[in-house]
């Protein structure tokens, strides 16, 4: 029945849309409900630091899946065209996948959810289960679905949808002898939030105050021309209702599963792991949105710092762990933690953390400092500073974080930190020079937040691929349940 090696676990890889690590219970959101987070970070181990690559999906969910920076894969803003048919383009193509080397080595991989990466209608190398998806996003109801190769549409609740999906794949897999990997990708809590999403999970939050997340003023860079979260500023309180209920009914559905773990007698050989791609401000800074809720994007905390919750009971050690990680990371660890093998491995930036996850301790050598990148922008923080620099000439940034978590105090242009800027700079840069591959470098490329309409030209900016005209609008019909 599956793996029912705690050695040779099956895997069950769970990655939500667009939160914030502050959207959980077990984080000391008081307002939000998520019993079953709350239950996975009780049983296995809570990141309180951990780092998404890219402060929005498509970058960071490619970083995922290949170890390697966006200026390495190409993929630099959201996936706004390639999606589908005769127009579909493999953003990915020719890349070594995390989930290849699963397959290699035995696993039986499935994709329930978002893809969000092209070619949403070609199943990738080794699946035997593939329901994406068709683009990225859209509302929770009638929702473009494919599956295996043919488009389909849901009528239902998405996020029902996708549980349901999941839980036909573990009735399925359980009685074969071999290991299985399941990407279970919500869309949830990803916009849209008013009028999306069933009674039963608004009516938790009637009478909410919200007093978790802040009421600031517009941030002066705010992006606007976005309906969904333009709606974030005129009728904060129904869109933060919205984006506490997707939340809540994918906590229902991921607690479904478990419970089919346990049922299967799957849970002790299992890896559960949760996290989101990208963070998200709900209103945080005067945001709504993550990376590209403002023009230039930003890399404040809520939009760079994910969820990341790992359970496997007998082998994770429980407990929660504020060490410094990344994204990054997540390749090498789970190569360590499941011993997968690459044929020709490549230098990629992450370093394995399989020690935190089984012993609760870091290797005392490991740099605490992570790195992100959206097109021009990019980042380096340690625990004490963090600074952002954008190409080709700013504006720049430096935080005091020891004094100034709420990176209020911009520090950048201050003689008395002169020095820390020349360093942090410095390091910023040696550490990109050894990652980036020139023809795709996003310092050199006219990343927007706009989206990514094709594949980046292998040298120079022959093709524009990267759009300036605003987000494109997303018509939502109304919902009474």
């Amino acid at each position: 029945m599956a793996s029912r090696d705690p050695f040779r676990p099956n895997v069950l890889f769970i990655l939500s849309d667009d939160q914030g690590p502050w959207a959980m219970r077990c984080a000391g959101n008081a307002d939000i409900i998520t019993p079953t987070l709350d239950s996975i970070a009780a049983s296995g181990i809570r990141f309180t630091d951990f780092f998404c690559v890219s402060p929005v999906c498509s970058p960071a969910r490619a970083s995922l899946l290949t170890g390697e920076i966006p200026s390495r894969h190409g993929v630099h803003d959201w996936i706004r065209a390639g999606n589908m048919g005769a127009e579909r383009v493999d953003y990915l193509a020719g890349r070594t996948l995390l989930t290849d080397l699963a397959a290699d080595a035995g696993y039986r991989v499935g994709l329930i959810g978002k893809w969000h990466l092209g070619a949403s209608d070609v199943p990738r190398r080794g699946h035997v289960r593939w329901y994406a998806h068709q683009s990225g996003m859209s509302p929770y109801y009638d929702a473009p679905m494919v599956d295996g190769r043919t488009p389909v549409k849901v009528t239902r609740y998405l996020t029902e949808e996708l549980t349901d999906h999941a839980l036909a794949f573990l009735r399925d897999e359980a009685p074969r002898a071999e290991p299985f990997w399941l990407a279970l990708n919500y869309t949830a809590p990803h916009y849209p939030w008013i009028d999306s999403h069933p009674r039963e999970y608004l009516d938790l939050y009637e009478g909410c105050a919200f007093d978790s997340v802040p009421r600031e003023a517009p941030h002066p860079w705010t992006a606007h021309g976005n309906p969904a979260t333009d709606e974030g500023f005129r009728r904060p309180r129904e869109s933060l209702a919205g984006y506490f209920a997707a939340t809540t009914a994918m906590d229902a559905g991921i607690g479904r599963v478990l419970d089919a773990l346990d049922a299967l007698d799957l849970a002790r050989s299992t890896l559960v792991i949760f996290m989101s791609d990208n963070g998200m401000n709900c209103g945080h800074h005067g945001i709504w949105g993550k990376g590209n809720g403002t023009r230039p994007q930003n890399m404040v905390d809520e939009s760079v710092k994910v969820p990341c919750l790992v359970m496997q009971p007998g082998r994770v050690r429980a407990g929660t762990s504020d060490a410094l990680l990344s994204a990054y990371d997540v390749f090498p660890t789970l190569v360590d933690y499941l011993g997968l093998h690459e044929r020709a491995p490549r230098a990629r930036p992450g370093r394995s953390f399989r020690a935190l996850l089984e012993t609760g301790t870091a290797p005392a050598d490991r740099d605490v400092v992570v790195y992100d990148e959206y097109g021009p922008v990019r980042m380096v923080r340690t625990r004490e500073w963090k600074y952002v620099h954008r190409y080709p000439g700013g504006p720049h940034e430096l935080y005091d974080l020891a004094r100034d978590a709420g990176e209020r105090e911009n520090l950048v242009d201050r003689a008395a930190h002169r020095a820390t800027v020349d360093a942090m700079r410095s390091r910023l840069e040696a550490w990109f020079a050894d990652y980036v591959d020139p023809a795709l470098d996003g310092s050199r490329k006219r990343v927007t937040g706009c989206g990514q309409l094709g594949l980046v030209p292998p040298q120079g900016d022959g093709r524009e691929v990267f759009p300036v005209d605003p987000i494109a609008p997303l018509v939502v019909p109304p919902r009474g349940a």
